[in-house]
Parts: structure tokens; sequence; C-alpha cells
């Protein structure tokens, strides 16, 4: 008791003095990582999501700097509201990326300062291990239905398929959705009816489009269908949830429980893809977590991103109660796509079987190597621009 009222009277005077930001590329692709010090040792991490326009988190991040120096890293809530009121525009994609990014930090600094791990920030653990799922990566055909099986005996029970035409730079929706609805129904055929099998389509659809391809398949084939369309205008979602009866994942893109509240208030979906890193953070997710709750939404985050992120959804994972499963990208149908970072994350999340287990360790229980992510500099990428025949853009 008398550590542990130390260590609280030691955070009320806690000062954050440096923000340091690292838009830099690791692995296959940049990440910006965000680290928070203080005068007392303690540090965080952060991740910010937004994946091709770091730089623009990263600019974000130096004018929210100024802000932070001075304050105290226990004050999440509050420093969370100063940020997002504290300017006549507030809010945006980039704005809520590098928010997510100081927001986990800080919160990876209050679980080092109290011994705790995050989750207990959050309200306790609610499950001691997250499930995932995983996502085959061959296109549309018996390699991809012989990924899955192969998923299924290291113990995954929900997988994501492959769309048909999702590496090429020329793409004709209408081209490709009655191949993929095709493999889909022979995946079911092939891996029964117990797996929960879902596709992604990156909002790459129209509603008719999106329509078409859903009736081209027998009821009950898909659990899930992510981002058929984009999310601009939840109208254009209702129109496509009277045309098909396929439960919908969306939300990754969201940047706020603003963006989420149509949808959850008008029960448009059945899965929230959220991304702790876009959302706002910690402080952001679990309010649209309470929020669709009440809505029987479940949460299935979106994780594609590096071991910070990972860490803390994991932790978030396990303090909510309406959560179905993470995604993650180290499962063994995308090891060749170069995921793995050990090098540069010592200690983070790694799975068992089809599981994440939930560390104890305090704070995000995450370690980076910043002496190496020094040495790491930023690589212009950009994500492929998509075209139709007739020369016109379409969404990647």
């Amino acid at each position: 008791m008398e550590d542990g009222a130390c260590r609280m009277n030691q955070s009320r005077t806690m000062k954050i003095t440096a923000v340091k930001s690292y838009p830099v590329w690791v692995g296959i692709r940049n990440q910006l990582l965000v680290k928070i010090e203080t005068d007392e040792g303690v540090f965080g991490w952060g991740e910010s999501g937004l994946s091709g326009r770091e730089k623009a988190v990263a600019g974000a991040l130096d004018h929210y700097a100024q802000i932070l120096i001075g304050k105290n890293p226990f004050d999440i809530g509050h420093i969370w509201q100063l940020l997002y009121r504290s300017q006549y525009f507030e809010g945006g994609r980039v704005l809520t990326a590098a928010q997510s990014a100081i927001d986990s930090a800080l919160y990876d600094i209050k679980g080092k300062a109290l011994g705790v791990p995050v989750y207990e920030l959050l309200g306790g653990k609610q499950r001691d291990r997250i499930p995932t799922f995983a996502t085959t990566s061959g296109e549309p055909g018996e390699a991809m239905i012989e990924q899955a099986k192969m998923l299924m005996e290291h113990g995954w029970k929900a997988m994501r398929l492959s769309p048909s035409g999702h590496g090429e730079t020329l793409y004709e929706p209408r081209e490709h959705i009655a191949p993929t609805a095709k493999w889909m129904v022979k995946a079911r055929e092939a891996l029964g009816e117990e797996v929960v099998l879902g596709i992604d389509y990156h909002h790459r659809l129209s509603v008719a489009e999106a329509a078409s391809f859903c009736q081209k398949m027998p009821s009950g084939t898909l659990d899930f269908l992510e981002e058929p369309i984009r999310d601009e205008t939840p109208e254009a979602y209702e129109s496509l949830r009277t045309l098909t009866d396929i439960p919908f994942a969306i939300g990754e893109e969201f940047a706020s429980k603003w963006q989420f509240l149509p949808y959850i208030e008008r029960g448009i979906h059945q899965f929230n893809r959220i991304d702790v890193c876009n959302v706002g953070g910690l402080t952001e997710a679990m309010k649209v977590a309470g929020w669709s709750e009440a809505h029987y939404v479940d949460m299935m985050p979106h994780n594609p991103l590096g071991p910070v992120c990972t860490a803390a959804t994991v932790h978030f994972s396990a303090a909510v109660a309406n959560f179905s499963w993470l995604e993650t990208r180290s499962s063994p149908a995308e090891t060749h796509l170069g995921f793995d970072n050990s090098d540069f994350f010592p200690v983070q999340p790694r799975l068992e079987g089809a599981h994440y287990p939930v560390s104890d360790a305090p704070g995000l229980g995450v370690e980076v190597n910043e002496a190496l992510i020094q040495k790491q500099s930023f690589k212009f990428w950009q994500a492929p621009m998509l075209y139709r025949r007739d020369g016109s853009v379409t969404n990647w």
C-alpha cells in the first residue's frame, strides 16, 4: 500500500517533457510511432493510423507537442478534450490519428507509473485471451481454400477470405464480383458451416455492385461483409441493407464517435471495425464500445499496423464486453508478406495459436528498440491508385 501511495503522490506532480514522433519505414511499411517522455523517467509509446499520410499526422503532432509539454500525463481524459476542443476546426482524420497515438502513449505511461496493465485502467479484464480472425492472401481459388483449411488446422474459427483482383492496378468491379462469389460458395462447401467466413471489399463497390455480389450467393454463405462501399453516406448503407441479409462489418476509417453515430443509432451494421489508432485512441474507443453494447453491435477491431497498435487493441479487446474477434496479420497465411518486426519490437504481443494472450506487464506491455528506430527513415509510399478500363479513377 505504501508503495502504491508513493506512486500516486508522484503522479500528481509528473510532467510531460517531450513528444517525439518517428514516421519511419519498419518492415514492409511506414509506421508513425510516438514516444512521450516525462520528468520522472517514465515514458509511453503510441502509434498512429492513417497509413500513407504519416507526415501529415507528424505535422499535427508537432503542434500538439507544444500544448502537451508541462501537462500531467495522468490527466488522459482532460488532455483528450483539450486537444480536440481547443481549436475552431476540430476533429478530422489527421488530427484524431495524432490524438490516437498520444492517447495510447498516455495510457502506457499511467500503467507503468502505477504498475498495472492498461486493461486495469479500462475497467479490468473481461477475458484472458483475445480470439482473432486471420486473412487468406491468395486470389479466390483452390489455393485460397487450402490456406483457409490450414488456418483451421492452426486453430482459427473465423477468417476473412480474399476478393478477386485485389492486387491489380486496373479494377473493374463487375468483372470480379461473379468469380469471387462463386469461390465464396465453394469455400463454404469445403470448410463447413461452423467456421466464420467473411470478405473485405475495401469499399470498392457501388450499392448496385455490392447487392449483385451478395445476391449471387445463397443466404448463409458469408457471416460478414466488410466495407463493401464507402462510408460517407449512411443512407447508402441503409439502402444496401434492404438488398442483402449478410451482416456488415464497417468503421475502420471512422475518426470519432460522431462518425459511428448514425451507424449505431440506425442499426445499419453488426460489427464495428474500430481502429484505436484512428478513432482517437483508447479513450474514444471505449466510448464507442459502450454505445455499441447498448445497440448489440459487436467490436471487431481493425489491426493491420504495428505491435504498439496491436498491444493497445489487445487491452481494449480484453476490457470490453461486446467483443467478437481482433484482426491479425501474423497468421501462417501471411507470414510471407513480411509482417515480422521482432528487431524493432523485442517485446510485443505474440499469437498463441489463434489467440493473443493478454499481457499483465505494466502499461501496454510492448518494448521498442528506439535506437534502431532512429536509424530508419521515411519512405514515400502511396496506396495503389486504381483505374477502370475507361481511364476513370476508382476506389482502392
